[in-house]
This record gives C-alpha cells, sequence and structure tokens, in this order.
C-alpha cells in the first residue's frame, strides 16, 4: 500500500502527461520535441575551421527567439547484446578451433568491462512549443491560429478545438524543430528528432538511472563529424 502511494506521489512530481506524435505532451499542455545530436572533434579541427565553427555556432544562438535545452545524458556502456550475439555465433559454429577464439573473445570482452567503466554519452535538445507562443504567432500573422480553452471544456465543439489546438501546437513544434536541425548542419552536426519508443526509453532512464532493463530500442546516434 505505501509502496502504491509513493509510486502515486513521484508520478505527480514528473511534468510529463503523454508522448504521443514523436512529442510530449506536458501536464501544462505545452509541446516538447527531442533531438539527438553528435559531436565534433573540435580540437582537431584547424584554427581557421574552429573560427568559423564558432562563429556559425554564435549566429544560430543569436537568432534563436525561444528557449532551447542541452541535455547530455551519459551511461554505462552495455555490451550484455554483443556479447550474447558472439555466444550465439559460437554456438552455430562447427570449426572447434573458431569456436576457441570466440570464447576467448567473449572472455577477453567480459573481462575488459569488469576492469573498466566504459561509458557512452548522448547528446539531446529539448525543443519548447506552447499555447501562448501559438497565440503570439497569430497575432504576429503567423501559420495556425490561437484557440482558447485548450484542453478545456466539454462537448463536440470543445472537442474540436482540442483536436485543433494540439494539431497547431504540433505544427509550431516541428518548425522549430526543422529550424534547428538546419541550423546545426551548417557547422557540421546532425539531428535525429526521437519517436514515441525512443522518448519513453529516454525518459525511463533519466527517471531510473539504475535501472538494468535492456532498452526496447535504441536511436540511431549519427555518426561523429570529422
Amino acid at each position: 500500500m505505501n509502496g502504491s502511494k509513493q509510486k502515486t506521489s513521484i508520478l505527480k512530481k514528473i511534468p510529463i502527461a503523454d508522448i504521443k506524435d514523436s512529442a510530449v505532451l506536458m501536464k501544462d499542455s505545452s509541446l516538447r520535441g527531442v533531438l539527438m545530436t553528435n559531436s565534433l572533434n573540435f580540437s582537431l579541427k584547424s584554427t581557421e575551421e574552429q573560427d568559423a565553427i564558432t562563429y556559425r555556432y554564435q549566429d544560430f544562438l543569436n537568432s534563436l527567439d525561444f528557449p532551447l535545452q542541452i541535455l547530455i545524458v551519459t551511461r554505462k556502456f552495455d555490451v550484455s547484446d554483443y556479447l550474447e550475439m558472439l555466444e550465439k555465433k559460437r554456438n552455430e559454429q562447427d570449426n572447434e578451433l573458431l569456436k576457441i577464439q570466440v570464447s576467448e573473445y567473449i572472455d577477453f570482452i567480459k573481462g575488459l568491462t569488469q576492469l573498466v567503466n566504459i561509458m557512452s554519452t548522448y547528446f539531446y535538445l529539448i525543443v519548447p512549443f506552447s499555447q501562448s507562443e501559438e497565440t503570439k504567432k497569430k497575432a504576429k500573422g503567423g501559420i495556425g491560429g490561437a484557440v482558447s480553452g485548450i484542453f478545456k471544456g466539454f462537448g463536440k465543439k470543445d472537442a474540436q478545438k482540442k483536436v485543433q489546438s494540439y494539431d497547431e501546437l504540433r505544427v509550431g513544434l516541428w518548425q522549430r524543430i526543422e529550424y534547428i536541425s538546419s541550423g546545426l548542419s551548417a557547422i557540421g552536426l546532425k539531428t535525429v528528432a526521437l519517436n514515441n519508443e525512443e522518448l519513453l526509453e529516454l525518459f525511463y532512464r533519466v527517471y531510473n538511472p539504475e535501472a538494468k532493463e535492456k532498452p526496447k530500442m535504441e536511436p540511431e546516434v549519427p555518426t561523429e563529424s570529422k
């Protein structure tokens, strides 16, 4: 009983209401999109390249008229799937010599991961969009329009407004995501928007950092730019 109450109390403190359409719906009815990005080997660049990247990044930041959150997640590298694949290949192997070599390699990987903590670092950009910003867009003659009483009221008309307002917010959010992706590509960074399953996995890992469960699906990590 106490465990159930504690779980309910924790859930109340999490500001997420739902995850759908590759977006996070917050309890205040605003939306969040999450982009995964790669890193740059900045120290390996020439002085001219470093200056160019710095100036372009500065121009990109100055062009933003909305907040942008940078999230860095570091977690221990999980080799269990890789080891499972190796063991499967070893068991399917008819050549005894190759079986021995694969077994030795498996033991080497297991020993290495026990001696050294191999960490993986992931970089995310969290993009917000809210009803108040959609209202400002309409006042400026932007795409879409403001629908009052988002997610409030009853009846068919209110339900239609709810759907319409959500769709308009989603359009505004994806315009921002596309703008950010385009701006970062100019400095050599690649981005990919997380889908529903990837978002669920990300937040599960954030709120359960010690979890041992295998992820259902890892997002495709962009290759590192050089």
